[in-house]
């Protein structure tokens, strides 16, 4: 999930998550960030294979806001107490429900 500057959430798939954020931060890709730019990657999941990303993309998508919300900030928390600090967790390769 990548924030954008006016704060709503944009959900997608891609097997390099930080270019992907790179290319909607420059505008391209998504017409989503054409009102108000990507600023961040907030939240990313490693998954089994393309079919896996796209059941989890479309579950994440039928989330409330408010459950994204609670995604992303579970998400930061394991970042920071990740013991190697720069990379991220496995999040895990299925929703699990909150």
């Amino acid at each position: 999930m990548v924030r954008a500057a006016n704060g709503h959430v944009y959900t997608g798939i891609s097997t390099d998550p930080q270019r992907r954020l790179v290319q909607h931060q420059r505008g391209k890709g998504a017409r989503f960030f054409n009102r108000s730019p990507a600023i961040a990657l907030v939240w990313q999941a490693r998954c089994v294979d393309h079919s896996d990303a796209l059941r989890q993309e479309r579950a994440i998508k039928a989330l409330a806001k408010v459950t994204k919300e609670r995604l992303i900030s579970q998400f930061n928390a394991e970042l920071s107490t990740s013991a190697s600090g720069c990379a991220a967790p496995d999040a895990g390769a299925k929703l699990e429900p909150l």
